[in-house]
């Protein structure tokens, strides 16, 4: 297992190397240069020279790669325009509300998905079969910006069931541990906080798993369905065993590999596309300052960003590599 995981991780060091290039070039191909980008349109000559010394822009490419990479080394990612903070730090203070939101809606998507897609597949036909079916195209064909209104102005503003917006409730005084609102309540014993946490979590987290739910659904009864055709499955009815026991060590276990994939894969996808979620919702997370980054051209913010996704994309393909080897051994082999 230690070596399947070296040899991963070794393997992902030219994938991130091939990343920081085009971020590079990206940033030097920029119109008029870094320089303008970050001084505006009204910027004079003098302002843009005076800039590119001061970020040494004047000087050869590989030397300018060289100190890019030793900064993306260093997670030095620069100061945002926006803030005038250091990036990391303000990645630091707001990533925790996207990624708490983005492994809520993923564990809400897996819980629901997986059983439905498996019970879909063992009542092939039936009304429970076509209503998955359904549901989850529907899931896929709405956007998740129009979901996330929906839910808002049904469930929080015209019922009031939830909260409409923030991640916990103006004047609630709660101590902040590690930065997951819900997790940071049950750790201090304040469940009070915790339970207003987890409420303001449900509506973006609904909207936010929608189209993973769809996915999984579609891709767990595919798998199963193709699983409950092998010769294998037959034999072991066959010789009586019980139904746990060929649910679980045959079919299941056989049928998750591409389901295992397809969440890895999801996972990722999630926090690059929680930005027009916490926009409805205002909750908070990287999702709006992404958004204004990108009006206000703070490519800083944005290289980090990207830099950050990437890595999330490298480690969860890590996961999901040894989530292979322990579903199926003979992956290890490979």
């Amino acid at each position: 297992m230690l070596r399947l995981v070296v040899r991963r991780l070794l393997q992902l060091i030219p994938t991130l190397l091939g990343l920081s290039v085009l971020l590079f070039v990206w940033l030097n191909r920029l119109p008029g240069g870094p320089a303008s980008a970050i001084l505006g349109e009204r910027a004079t000559e003098a302002d843009v020279a005076r800039i590119n010394r001061a970020l040494g822009l004047d000087q050869p490419l590989y030397v300018q790669y060289g100190r890019f990479l030793k900064r993306l080394f260093e997670l030095d990612l620069g100061t945002s325009v926006q803030t005038g903070q250091p990036v990391w730090d303000e990645f630091v203070l707001r990533f925790p509300a996207t990624v708490e939101l983005s492994l809520a809606a993923m564990l809400l998507a897996t819980a629901v998905g997986i059983p439905l897609g498996y019970l879909a597949a063992r009542k092939r036909g039936g009304w429970l079969d076509v209503a998955s079916v359904s549901g989850s195209l529907l899931g896929i064909c709405i956007p998740v910006f129009f979901l996330a209104l929906l839910l808002k102005g049904i469930f929080a503003v015209e019922l009031g069931l939830f909260p409409s917006f923030g991640r916990m409730s103006t004047g609630l005084d709660a101590t902040e541990v590690t930065g997951f609102a819900v997790l940071d309540g049950v750790l201090t014993g304040e469940f009070d906080a915790s339970w207003d946490a987890l409420m303001h979590l449900v509506l973006p987290a609904l909207a936010l798993s929608s189209i993973p739910l769809a996915v999984i659904v579609r891709m767990t009864r595919a798998s199963v369905l193709e699983v409950l055709g092998e010769d294998y499955i037959r034999t072991a009815e066959s010789k009586g065993l019980e139904r746990r026991v060929v649910r679980g060590r045959h079919i299941l276990r056989n049928a998750m590999l591409p389901v295992v994939t397809a969440v890895g894969l999801l996972t990722g996808s999630l926090l690059s596309g929680a930005v027009l979620t916490e926009s409805v919702f205002s909750f908070g997370g990287i999702g709006s300052f992404i958004r204004t980054a990108i009006d206000a051209r703070d490519y800083p913010v944005l290289v980090g960003f990207i830099m950050f996704i990437a890595m999330v994309y490298v480690l969860i393909n890590l996961l999901v590599d040894l989530a292979y080897s322990v579903i199926d051994p003979r992956v290890r082999v490979h």
